[in-house]
């Protein structure tokens, strides 16, 4: 039996990956690390509302056998750049960091299609810097999931995505931009959980992701 780590639980994917925990015979402890309260009870879930910018108030309770990290957020949420970074780095990294150091063997983070730390566009270019880091710390495996456009029911409404999936789905039905093509948050939480399995790091490309799905 395994106890899991999850950080970003109150969005969509992290949302659907708790429930997913939550079913798996394999996960007897999930401890879920919030800036707000996620709604969600059951027996194996300990949820703790943070500061993630006060690490030595939360660190000690990064410990288990896998971390799931679907933390992030958007810049129209955000309000800048930097103010995204701050979200999708530094917190990322700062939990990464406190886990390895607590003995944590298994980190899986959703990345981003197209992440690279050489791109020169901000969303690609901080994901990609964000995997480089993360390898730098002593996982002994580390599994990164790269999908593409993310799928599924959200409390926010967010008008401009709904436009960009309607798009994206008519832009693949042409057979083209597969490799962004969307991926259900089901899907996703599926594939991190298998994922965890595995015992040597790897990065997932998109196709990669939904062949961990089967």
């Amino acid at each position: 039996m395994k106890k899991a780590i999850v950080i970003g639980a109150t969005g969509m994917v992290g949302t659907r990956l708790i429930q997913s925990l939550i079913e798996d015979v394999h996960y007897s402890e999930i401890v879920s690390l919030v800036r707000h309260a996620s709604g969600i009870s059951h027996s194996k879930l300990h949820e703790h509302i943070i500061n993630f910018d006060e690490p030595e108030t939360w660190k000690k309770l990064v410990t288990g056998d896998v971390l799931f990290s679907t933390l992030g957020t958007t810049i129209a949420q955000a309000k800048s750049k930097e103010a995204q970074f701050v979200v999708d780095f530094t917190y990322q990294y700062e939990v990464a960091k406190a886990a390895a150091a607590n003995g944590v063997t298994h980190y899986v983070l959703v990345s981003s299609a197209g992440a690279s730390a050489t791109s020169k566009i901000f969303y690609p270019k901080m994901k990609g810097q964000l995997e480089d880091a993360i390898k730098s710390l002593p996982f002994k495996c580390i599994s990164i999931l790269r999908p593409g456009q993310l799928e599924g029911p959200r409390i926010q409404n967010r008008p401009v995505e709904k436009i960009a999936l309607s798009v994206m789905h008519a832009i693949n039905k042409l057979g083209l931009l597969k490799c962004y093509r969307p991926i259900l948050d089901v899907q996703l939480a599926k594939a991190m959980i298998h994922a965890a399995t595995k015992t040597s790091s790897a990065t997932y490309t998109l196709n990669e992701v939904f062949e961990l799905v089967d």
